[in-house]
Formats: structure tokens, sequence, C-alpha cells
């Protein structure tokens, strides 16, 4: 019984470049509520999401007067862990203020 052993060592394959995609982005968005006070709201905003005194205040307000806000563009994961990150420090301090992320519209 004879056995046949297939050379394929002539054999080229063409390498296709890969094309990779950014990663889809969410935004974080802070929602007003009537019972968590302003000076918490920017103190998340500048622990979580690194802003300055004047931007968080900036966003704070506009949460409190338009009834959200965006607070940052985020790949998914990120975006998830901050949502979390101030759930936690709202229930540490028994605080109602909630965040959600979304899809970033594409720009």
């Amino acid at each position: 019984m004879a056995t046949q052993i297939d050379n394929q060592r002539d054999t080229v394959l063409d390498r296709q470049p890969a094309k990779l995609a950014p990663p889809p982005m969410y935004q974080v968005i802070l929602l007003n509520d009537d019972y968590t006070p302003m000076e918490f709201v920017v103190v998340v905003l500048q622990r979580i999401f690194g802003k300055s005194e004047d931007e968080a205040a900036r966003i704070m307000l506009k949460v409190h007067h338009e009834g959200r806000a965006v607070c940052g563009v985020y790949p998914r994961d990120i975006a998830a862990t901050r949502v979390e990150m101030v759930r936690q420090m709202a229930q540490a301090r028994q605080h109602p203020l909630q965040c959600l992320m979304e899809p970033a519209p594409d720009a």
C-alpha cells in the first residue's frame, strides 16, 4: 500500500491588509434630579471625568437646566466603567444621581 504525501511548499498565500475600524463610541450622560446637590455633581465630574472646576460647573448647570448633559465620549468598556463609578459614588453618599451611556452620534 503506497502513501501519497502532498508537498505544498510551493503554495503562496497573499496577505490581505487588515482593515481595523475604530471602536464604537458611547457618550456618558448625567441626568437631572431634584435631590442631588449641585456641589456633589461638580465633584463627580472632576473626580470621575477629570473635568476642571469651570468645565464641571458648566456641565452641572446644563444638567440642571436641560435635564441631561454629556460628560464625555468613550469606547464601550470605559463608558460602562464610568457609569458604574458614578453609580457607586452616588450610592455611597445616598444621592439618587443617575448616569447612563448611549451610542454616540457619528461625527
